[in-house]
């Protein structure tokens, strides 16, 4: 056993030291990532297969539901999530990969990644309006965090490990190493550094040979597109791209008034998932395609190309599926739903262009690849993960360079009138700070505690001005605490205010206080603590404990130089120079 401690010591010190022992491990870590993906899509697609009786095709793929009573699987299904929530009713909600890694440094339970696994699957499985890919990107980076944690890894390391492994469980599951790549980059990371480039697109790349050997097919095929786009092309896509960004604040807008006011209903209670199984019941039935992620779908549509009318039911419907599963508590991702919606509303952009007579026409098949691209990044976030896909699905550079152009104008927009993507969003409801995945775990741990001086002069309330003159002269102390006669806190009195000749002697200190009704506490954030002095224009804040007793001041001056301090050293690990 001593032996084995000794090795394992040993290899932590290694990969600690060097980069390619940290890519070995990266490998490993999208090895596991894809086998995790193939077995958490068996278990999905088996459970729909059972469920529904399908075959070959996919869930959303069917052209009508032949037995309407396989539909109960949507209630079904719900009725498990309520069975799961109760069992988990007294933990704390489960931590995703992407507030892992921004909040808490990588650091992921696994527990925490089998309850939403479980969660992920049992909704997709039974036919929920809600993606796997919540479930692989977990899966794959609470690996990399399993592992990182047991090789002891720094901070940035750990961080690196965790989008590696969700980078290669996505890249397995579109059977895209370089989309992977950057959805680790910009959806896990939240940054291009030079140092993560190798390990991550390494794990990418095992990921994706993984589930390739294992015979996983890709999401998403190559399908032939375009090769001669015109400048009127580039500004017809554009604004498809801007109305696709419109489209995604809507959905996101319309997620959470509907999670608002279904969480907030007394009546629903713990049955919330029954009853958004028993509402999806007839979406379903109207439009298969609204069901499940819509990768099936996808592929149908592009090759049937549906009129207008249908295509606008598609959307209708399977917006209020994807509305009604996430609001009613069934767990999922809306990347995969998003990109299947986009495809759709791009192909309905085209006919609509193509019905208007404007002199040009727009192919389908390219306007789905764009539209595709352009509702998910608004929904999910990074650009270049979007153009990558498009590049691996159809080899073409030139419809690349119009997705790109369509996904900037997107994410743009969408950051100018919103400001979050729908994982970012859900997290700011819940009172996080978050605005992507970068590292912002340093700043929730600096607190008001960590940067308070514990040496102060106290004085009585009760006191009058000429006991603080003679108590605290000029120079010896800017302030003085106020107390009152239990200990507790009252104020903070300036001592160039109660040495001015204006103030008479026998003034009570309580009259020249301020601050009496506001005081820190030790678990304030650091930039809490700078908010704080800027509304109150004052240099120096007082610490209370419960009982509101003072246990320490904060002084700007040093608050804002502990910050400035904390984020340089932050920009040194990221770049690699620490």
């Amino acid at each position: 056993m001593r032996v084995l401690l000794i090795a394992a010591i040993r290899q932590r010190r290694i990969l600690r030291q060097s980069e390619l022992a940290f890519i070995a491990l990266a490998c490993l870590v999208g090895i596991g990532a894809g086998l995790l993906t193939f077995g958490q899509q068996f278990i999905a697609h088996g459970l729909q297969r059972l469920l529904y009786g399908i075959d070959a095709n996919r869930l959303s793929a069917l052209a009508a539901i032949d037995h309407p009573w396989r539909l109960l699987a949507l209630p079904l299904g719900g009725l498990s999530l309520v069975g799961v929530a109760y069992a988990l009713r007294k933990r704390r909600a489960p931590i995703d990969v992407v507030e892992g890694n921004a909040m808490h440094g990588g650091r992921i339970p696994l527990r925490d990644n089998l309850i939403i696994s479980v969660q992920t699957m049992l909704s997709n499985g039974t036919g929920a309006s809600v993606g796997l890919e919540a479930a692989y990107a977990q899966m794959g980076g609470g690996l990399g965090s399993l592992a990182g944690q047991w090789m002891h890894l720094r901070r940035k390391d750990l961080r690196t490990l965790v989008g590696a492994g969700a980078g290669a469980a996505i890249g397995a599951a579109f059977g895209a190493p370089l989309t992977g790549a950057f959805y680790a980059f910009e959806i896990v990371i939240g940054s291009y550094v030079p140092a993560s480039i190798a390990p991550v697109v390494a794990a990418s790349l095992m990921g994706t040979v993984a589930s390739q050997w294992l015979g996983v097919e890709p999401y998403l095929i190559a399908t032939s597109a375009s090769l001669n786009l015109t400048f009127t092309d580039y500004l017809a896509y554009a604004a498809l791209g801007l109305l696709c960004a419109a489209l995604g604040i809507f959905i996101m807008r319309l997620v959470t008034a509907a999670e608002m006011n279904v969480q907030g209903s007394k009546l629903l209670g713990r049955w919330k998932p029954l009853v958004g199984g028993l509402l999806l019941i007839p979406i379903a039935y109207i439009s298969p395609q609204a069901l499940s992620s819509g990768h099936g779908a996808l592929h149908l549509d592009l090759l049937l190309r549906p009129a207008l009318s249908v295509l606008l039911v598609i959307i209708a419907c399977k917006i209020a599926a994807s509305v009604i599963s996430l609001s009613f508590g069934f767990r999922g991702g809306l990347f995969f739903a998003s990109l299947f919606l986009g495809s759709v509303v791009g192909q309905a952009f085209a006919q609509a262009i193509n019905l208007l007579g404007l002199g040009f026409t727009l192919d389908p098949v390219d306007a789905a690849l764009v539209g595709m691209a352009a509702l998910s990044v608004s929904i999910v976030g990074g650009p270049m993960t979007l153009a990558m896909l498009a590049l691996e699905i159809t080899h073409n550079f030139a419809l690349t360079g119009v997705v790109l152009t369509a996904a900037i104008l997107s994410t743009a927009a969408t950051r100018e009138a919103f400001g979050y993507s729908f994982s970012t969003w859900r997290l700011h409801l819940r009172g996080s700070s978050m605005r992507s995945a970068r590292d912002i775990g340093w700043s929730i741990s600096l607190t008001a505690g960590r940067v308070m001086r514990r040496d102060w002069v106290s004085i009585e309330e009760t006191a009058k001005v000429r006991e603080f003159r003679r108590r605290v002269p000029l120079g010896s102390a800017s302030k003085a605490i106020l107390n009152d006669r239990q200990g507790r806190y009252a104020g903070i009195v300036s001592t160039a205010t109660a040495h001015r000749e204006d103030i008479a002697p026998d003034a009570p200190l309580s009259s020249i206080a301020t601050l009496k009704d506001f005081a820190l506490v030790p678990a304030t954030r650091i930039d809490d603590v700078l908010k704080s002095f800027d509304r109150h224009a004052v240099d120096e804040l007082a610490v209370i404990d419960a009982n509101d007793s003072v246990i320490g001041v904060v002084t700007e001056k040093y608050a804002r130089r502990r910050y400035a301090e904390e984020i340089e050293l932050s920009q040194r690990e990221l770049f690699g120079e620490m």
